[in-house]
């Protein structure tokens, strides 16, 4: 029986010439990731094991991204141990204030990552990457710790469910519309240790910022990964970008799925997720008397300059509703740039939005957007669980930019207008 695309990775990564579902393996790792609040602790076990030097300094990123700039004492330390730590082992991918960025938008716009990769990151959403045609996959600190150390880690070997892609997106709709449909569907145990792998014709209409979008997502149906094969539109954005060579991999005409499940693009709406689980699922037009405190347009998974391009063309010269506050956030300091340079900051403020530097901040409750009780914000975040942004007793609605925008102008939840 053949490999899937991402048994094929990691069997070249584990020495092998072939891998089954459930095996366990020992893979070489060609980037291991942290952010400034899971470093911290894997710093923590590097030295507790007795570690004093890094596997490669070229193999590892850590990237200062959470509560930076620092939001307060606590935020200030674990920055400064991860400095510090950077600084002793020359690391060379690391990307403090003035050049950081939202990890998971960052690795992939410098280049960091790239097809054919095996990657591991002390975050859940390092699945990102698998849009690249990687396989990436998020860790606990612990494993962070032993990755910087031997250049390697453990992994069962995934089965996989195989989405076939038909059709092209409304103009209404983007990657965050595909992702929340495909999670409304199975649910959030749905690919549970899975492989989430992306194929079909319909693959050809998705940008490469729908296909990060959606691979970020895949860890919300409780997926191992998600990954998408190698074609132009990967090519094209890794050509130039990719500091090694990408290494293109394929899945074998005899692949086994434990399922297939056909989504079709064109029939895809604009959809929210509401509380408090991403599987909660409804189109956006159903929501209409649904009335919001707060919009967020940004983080790791819908911080990219399509984003910010979907939510300009919503809100260039209009105004935000009365009591909506609107927090943008561009994913990193290239996104931001060009958002200055285009003239959205300026058509965002005078909407009555506000734009902060990078950061995840608002999307896990950490600062620039806390909810306080009863409020209520639709975001283009990942997550909607009880407290996630905020108080206990605040709610938390998922949805794309071009959504959230268009709930920004109204101060309820709006289906935006095909254009």
């Amino acid at each position: 029986m053949g490999m899937t695309l991402t048994q094929k990775i990691l069997a070249a990564h584990a020495g092998l010439d072939h891998v089954n579902p459930g095996q366990l393996i020992r893979a070489k790792l060609d980037i291991v990731l942290g952010n400034d609040i899971t470093t911290p602790v894997a710093i923590n076990e590097f030295t507790k094991n007795g570690f004093n030097t890094v596997f490669d300094k070229d193999k590892i990123a850590i990237v200062l991204d959470h509560f930076v700039p620092n939001k307060d004492i606590k935020a200030a330390q674990q920055s400064k141990q991860c400095r510090e730590f950077a600084c002793e082992h020359c690391v060379s991918h690391f990307y403090d204030v003035g050049k950081m960025g939202i990890e998971h938008a960052l690795l992939p716009e410098q280049g960091v990552v790239t097809a054919g990769d095996c990657i591991i990151g002390a975050d859940s959403h390092t699945c990102t990457y698998g849009a690249l045609g990687a396989f990436s996959t998020g860790v606990g600190s612990t494993d962070m710790a032993a990755g910087m150390a031997t250049g390697e880690a453990w992994f069962k070997v995934p089965a996989a469910i195989q989405f076939r892609l038909t059709g092209k997106l409304p103009t209404n709709c983007s990657g965050k519309d595909v992702i929340l449909t495909i999670i409304g569907r199975i649910g959030v145990d749905g690919a549970l240790y899975k492989s989430m792998e992306f194929t079909g014709e319909g693959v050809a209409s998705l940008s490469m910022d729908d296909r990060l979008c959606i691979c970020n997502m895949a860890i919300e149906a409780g997926a191992k990964n998600g990954i998408f094969p190698v074609d132009e539109v990967t090519k094209t954005y890794l050509e130039g970008r990719s500091e090694r060579a990408p290494k293109v991999y394929e899945a074998d005409p005899d692949a086994a799925y434990e399922q297939t499940i056909d989504i079709d693009l064109s029939s895809i709406v604009p959809t929210v997720a509401c509380p408090h689980l991403p599987e909660n699922t409804r189109p956006a037009s159903e929501l209409g008397d649904i009335k919001i405190d707060q919009v967020v347009i940004g983080s790791c998974t819908n911080g990219r300059m399509e984003d910010m391009e979907a939510a300009y063309k919503t809100l260039n010269g209009k105004t935000v509703a009365p009591g909506v506050r609107c927090i943008i956030i561009p994913a990193t300091m290239q996104i931001y740039k060009e958002c200055v340079n285009r003239g959205y900051v300026t058509a965002f403020i005078d909407a009555g939005a506000v734009v902060s530097t990078p950061t995840c901040g608002p999307c896990l409750g950490g600062y620039m957007g806390i909810l306080a009780q009863g409020e209520r914000c639709i975001a283009t975040t990942n997550r909607n669980f009880v407290g996630r942004m905020g108080h206990v007793d605040s709610e938390v609605y998922l949805a794309s930019p071009a959504t959230a925008a268009a709930s920004a102008l109204t101060g309820y939840i709006t289906a935006p207008k095909e254009v």
